[in-house]
């Protein structure tokens, strides 16, 4: 029997603060099944190299927990250990044994998980005293026991196991008696160990029998050993991404397409991203990718080392190269965290322009749900904007689809106004903006669909990358004056009327809004009364409703315009011989043809709406 004290040097007490600032306890079940696969992966390489000539047997990491006695164990049949290797690297902590052991047998084995060797002081976040029972697979080895109460005191005796390995036996405190219980364990093992390269075994399957679960003579296997991102790419097919989408989101609904990411220098990264279906564009769901080390969790925050649009996307991203459990600052600085960022925004690019060119009738089937995605990463990534402008869609209101380029040359002789700029017209609700729609085509428009949240700061982006071209909303001025193509003659009124007017209309129109009222000539077939917003007040206060930093405008009341149209028939005959001191906020008429043109805007409510059906009633009959 042996007796001493752990040691612990300044040398390397920093990798143990670092490492055990966990905010979940729970990671040590993480931490011990990873060195349970560390040391079967190390007995594979051995064999690989010829260095064991014996038989392998079966390699499966078995855990287990008795409930009554508060315990955890975990068995696995890897190298194990000789009393000086547990003196050297249970006793020395931050002596790791991967870096040594993964120089020598780097051309059998490239998946070690541990670098620190700290995993295993984990679990005395969780326990009062651990033992370790380990057999050595080296030929005359002596089986040694170990045992700690998580003070630096330790027992190192020898130890009756006879197969070789490592069984370690926590003896769980009164507060983590929790992880005593199947149904814990079974969620903690199914949220890291997954996905980990070595069969992981927790108890029986059980089948349903006597109205009750019971167990069979099945093992339990609880992991996929090899997921399909350690997978070569051409021998995979569609079907094989979709099985896997649903292995990795069970209730979610079919994806649109996927990319595969496989790359060996300069860093090492594999992984399967997914493009989901965005059903309420006003909901959508991040932190669906599940960041892996080595077929390990680590997180499914990954918004520090994907670009933040690309954390609408699903997938796991599995890398050697991103450092564990350290700050997200640190993250935000690290140099292979930052190429693979660049690496995976490309391939999004990629995959997305690949589609667009070759697969055109697929691309547009699939814009409306992929649209939201693609403007947000305009909108955050300088980089993936130059790319998109090349692949991006526009839709009109007939459902067709069309490149930047192509819609431009599409509309620009009708659509270029006085200033050589090319309009685009769009609205953002074409039930509500239907008037303004219906009048854009009759005069040989084009207007495109922007329902997407996103649109009131992606009309801005698009005016800053599309050269001489400007949007406007179908319903910001009459059909008109949306596109200007000479000057018009105005209509002369003195700053008497105009104060009359603004005067009448305080009266007539709803006291909750602002108005600026002026008179124009709009033709004989224009509205009487048109009622607008000014562009720039509008895609302002749009965007200060979404969160766009813009509160200023968020917080001022609606300003609307209204105009009068000095050449329509019903405003000549309210007119007459007075002219605009004809208009009058007595004037029944003129009352009706303002009501219409805000039950046009839908801003007729209440009161006001049964006077005017009242109104129209008196003046049918």
């Amino acid at each position: 029997m042996a007796q001493g004290k752990i040691g612990v040097t300044t040398e390397n007490i920093f990798p143990v603060i670092k490492k055990f600032l966990y905010s979940d306890h729970d990671i040590f079940v993480r931490e011990i099944v990873a060195n349970a696969v560390d040391a079967t992966q190390k007995m594979k390489a051995l064999v690989g190299s010829g260095d064991f000539k014996g038989e392998l047997g079966d390699m499966t990491i078995r855990l287990s927990v008795n409930s009554k006695n508060k315990t955890l164990s975990i068995t696995d049949r890897g190298i194990g250990m000789t009393e000086e290797e547990v003196d050297k690297y249970i006793n020395q902590i931050a002596f790791s044994s991967a870096g040594e052991f993964l120089e020598k047998y780097k051309d059998q084995i490239s998946n070690i998980i541990g670098h620190f060797g700290l995993g295993f002081y984990s679990v005395f976040m969780v326990s009062s005293k651990v033992e370790i029972d380990t057999l050595s697979y080296k030929e005359g080895a002596k089986a040694v026991k170990w045992e700690c109460s998580g003070d630096p005191e330790y027992i190192m005796s020898e130890s009756d196991k006879s197969d070789r390995g490592t069984t370690i036996t926590l003896y769980l405190d009164d507060d983590s008696k929790e992880f005593a219980k199947e149904e814990k364990i079974s969620e903690l093992l199914n949220k890291y160990c997954k996905f980990m390269p070595v069969p992981i075994c927790f108890g029986k399957k059980k089948e349903w029998k006597d109205n009750k679960y019971v167990n069979t003579k099945e093992d339990n296997i609880i992991n996929n050993s090899e997921p399909l991102w350690t997978k070569k790419p051409a021998d995979l097919k569609d079907e094989d991404y979709m099985k896997f989408y649903k292995e990795l989101y069970p209730m979610q609904e079919e994806p649109l397409f996927y990319i595969h990411l496989n790359v060996d220098y300069p860093f090492n990264l594999t992984g399967i991203l997914y493009f989901p279906k965005i059903k309420d564009k006003l909901e959508v769901t991040k932190n669906k990718i599940q960041l892996y080390c080595n077929q390990m969790f680590v997180t499914d925050s990954v918004e520090n080392i994907v670009p933040e649009f690309l954390t609408l996307l699903h997938g796991v991203i599995d890398s050697p190269d991103i450092p564990l459990n350290v700050s997200r600052s640190y993250l935000q600085e690290d140099a292979n965290v930052k190429k693979i960022s660049t690496y995976i925004t490309k391939k999004v690019a990629d995959r997305l322009e690949d589609i667009s060119k070759n697969n055109k009738d697929e691309f547009e089937a699939k814009w409306d749900n992929l649209k939201l995605f693609i403007e947000y990463g305009m909108l955050t990534d300088e980089k993936f904007c130059e790319r998109a402008l090349k692949f991006a869609l526009l839709k009109n209101t007939d459902g067709k689809y069309f490149g930047y380029d192509d819609y431009r040359k599409a509309i620009e002789t009708e659509q270029t106004n006085k200033d050589k700029k090319v309009v685009m017209l769009y609205t953002t609700n074409a039930v509500d903006q239907f008037q303004y729609i219906e009048a854009a085509k009759n005069k040989g428009y084009d207007v495109l669909l922007f329902d997407c949240p996103l649109d009131a700061h992606f009309v801005n982006l698009l005016e800053s990358k599309l050269k001489d071209v400007q949007l406007t909303r179908v319903d910001a001025a009459s059909v008109d004056k949306l596109i200007e193509k000479e000057e018009r003659a105005k209509y002369e009124i003195s700053d008497d009327d105009k104060k009359m007017l603004n005067s009448v209309f305080e009266i007539i129109l709803p006291k909750e809004n602002k108005y600026e009222v002026g008179i124009e000539n709009l033709g004989e077939t224009s509205q009487p009364i048109l009622i607008t917003q000014s562009e720039f007040m509008r895609r302002y206060r749009d965007m200060a409703a979404l969160g766009g930093g813009m509160n200023f405008y968020g917080e001022m009341p609606d300003s609307y315009n209204i105009t009068i149209n000095a050449e329509n028939p019903v405003i000549k005959k309210i007119m007459g011989e007075k002219g605009v001191t004809a208009l009058t906020a007595d004037n029944e008429l003129l009352k009706q043809v303002t009501d219409l043109a805000l039950l046009a805007n839908n801003m007729l409510k209440g009161k006001a709406l049964s006077d005017f059906i009242k109104r129209s009633e008196e003046l049918l009959g």
